[in-house]
């Protein structure tokens, strides 16, 4: 039966201590304790106790197609709300299904807590039916993980799960339940406080590195400020603007950290890097002060030309991991500590800087070089659809997307407003992302418009979570940028590989139109930039979700592009 989406709150019931309950039973305690409002997740054997006790839960449970759709659900929701996510899955092949979600979320340091089920512990190491050493296997991947040995450890694990998840830098966390600690019967206690041993993340930078960023600027022609996904897990948006204009130093988003600074301000320089703007590489190429907060100087920025990026800056990097601090650019002031808290104790010390001709130069370069391409009419061009979107929207939406062409044009045309409107995948790169990350954004956020923007390739991945879409109608729209070709592979094989384009093809993909149409879900069509704008405009209209199947132009390249292996200067910045 259909259940809409407000339909999915309900009330949290009275939590008693010291009631003998199940190890399931106490687990569901421990998640209500920790404020988790919906799980996602998928049944299977060694998890029928915990899917049992869901059945008279007050917990909310979204029922995935598939393990993957499940832990980008929680992804997703997880990057709409800044909370921790929650998903689970059952022993063996339900667990190895998370992987890729795993290192999704551990890659963009998203706070999740995963539960998996095992066989029960007499039978660890027999290769029974759907073992896996999960913890074993998702160790490289996750910031901390367990294996629930005494059902009297569960509450504490859960309490700690959460705790390490959502502190210093956030990351996903897994609790493997073997099936008899679920099933076995004690009294329920929950810890008031954590204290894990070994790990204590700092939060408060000193004041010595924070009057040092502050000399630095009074000394600063042309500074720029490079502000990354950690901006937003911070919770520190007001106070980058704050900054930016109190110092009028011009702002560079990071992909991770786009939304964190309003995409049409006037010191907005967009983002950098492989696919970045003109304006911001120059930027970065010409600066003389560089603020690194909470950006990682990753390839994609870098192109693994570090001793060339940024040549004539001083480099301050404020990142809460002290691992990330120089590792991959030699910095000359290195803060520790919470970008908020950075922010907070260098406003009041901080001054205009004497940057005029500076913020005059960049404002030429961005009128002179912006984000183009060629229209061709009665052809419509991907880049096109993201502008529309954007038009039809005003930047208020949470957009969604998968990894490849599409996902950088969205970067590039769409102007976000708000923080935690981006949710995609940067640091992996995975594909079938986007679709169940909506889902899980979408329910965090019942009554923002939610797009789901992806490729015809990873949308075939994930598709099968229309039916999720359909059972609790919930509005996402879905925009499909069909160029019935793995865009982002076929355009290095053209530039890179003598247009040798092997096993690209994807003409035989389904008719998506009557694909949604077969899950009950709405579909539409558009094949030039009139109908583009009348499917959106019927798409934003409808109170259901809605497939939108944009034939576009097959052979677009995004640009601008730089060569990984160039420098910044090395940028090609159309087909000319």
């Amino acid at each position: 039966m259909s259940v809409e989406a407000a339909e999915l709150t309900r009330s949290l019931p009275a939590i008693e201590y010291g009631e003998e309950m199940t190890g399931a039973d106490m687990l569901l305690r421990c998640l209500l304790l920790e404020g988790v409002e919906c799980v996602f997740g998928y049944p299977g054997g060694a998890v029928l106790p915990i899917y049992d006790s869901l059945y008279s839960s007050y917990l909310k449970h979204i029922l995935t197609r598939h393990e993957q759709g499940a832990i980008h659900a929680a992804d997703g929701y997880a990057r709409a709300t800044g909370k921790t996510g929650v998903c689970i899955a059952t022993s063996g092949p339900g667990a190895t299904n998370l992987v890729t979600g795993i290192a999704t979320a551990l890659m963009d340091s998203i706070p999740l807590v995963c539960i998996t089920g095992n066989v029960a512990q007499s039978l660890i190491g027999t290769d029974a039916f759907q073992e896996a050493n999960i913890t074993g296997i998702t160790m490289p991947i996750t910031k901390h993980n367990y294996f629930v040995r005494d059902v009297r450890d569960l509450p504490r694990i859960v309490k700690e799960a959460f705790y390490i998840a959502s502190t210093g830098r956030p990351g996903p966390v897994l609790i493997d339940i073997p099936k008899d600690v679920c099933n076995a019967v004690t009294p329920f206690t929950y810890p008031d406080s954590v204290s894990v041993r070994g790990y204590q993340p700092t939060l408060e930078p000193t004041d010595q590195d924070v009057e040092a960023l502050a000399v630095a600027l009074t000394q600063a022609k042309k500074p720029v400020i490079l502000a990354g996904g950690g901006i937003l897990a911070a919770d520190a948006t007001q106070d980058l603007l704050a900054f930016a204009e109190k110092t009028q130093i011009p702002v560079i988003s990071t992909f991770m950290g786009l939304g964190n600074f309003p995409g049409q301000h006037e010191l907005a320089l967009g983002m950098p890097g492989m696919h970045g703007s003109y304006t911001a590489n120059q930027a970065i190429l010409q600066a003389d002060l560089l603020i690194g907060l909470g950006a990682r100087f990753d390839d994609r920025i870098t192109m693994g030309r570090t001793k060339e990026f940024a040549p004539n800056a001083t480099i301050v990097h404020v990142d809460i991991d002290p691992a990330e601090l120089g590792k991959n650019v030699e910095t000359a002031l290195r803060i520790a500590g919470d970008v908020k808290s950075t922010l907070k104790k260098a406003l009041p010390l901080v001054s205009r800087c004497d940057s005029e001709a500076w913020l005059q130069q960049l404002k030429d370069s961005q009128q002179q070089f912006p984000y183009s391409y060629q229209k061709i009419e009665n052809i419509l061009k991907p880049q096109e659809v993201i502008e529309l979107l954007h038009q039809a929207t005003e930047g208020e939406a949470i957009v969604t997307t998968d990894v490849g062409q599409h996902q950088m044009w969205v970067a590039q045309y769409y102007k976000f407003k708000h923080p935690r409107s981006l949710v995609s995948s940067g640091g992996l790169g995975t594909m079938g992302f986007g679709f169940p990350a909506a889902i899980g954004a979408q329910i965090a956020h019942p009554n923002r418009t939610v797009f789901a923007v992806a490729g015809d390739g990873g949308f075939q991945m994930t598709n099968q979570e229309l039916a999720v879409v359909k059972q609790f109608n919930l509005p996402v729209k879905i925009a499909i940028v069909n160029n019935q070709v793995l865009g982002m592979v076929r355009q290095w094989q053209e530039l890179f590989y003598e247009n040798r384009y092997s096993e690209i093809d994807l003409s035989c993909s389904p008719d998506f139109v009557k694909l949604a149409e077969a899950y009950g879900v709405k579909g539409l069509r558009a094949t030039n930039r009139e109908e583009a704008e009348a499917i959106i405009k019927e798409a934003l209209e409808h109170d259901g979700p809605v497939v939108m199947d944009f034939r576009v132009a097959n052979h677009e390249n995004v640009y601008p592009m730089v060569a990984s292996g160039n420098t910044l200067d090395q940028m090609v910045l159309g087909e000319e």
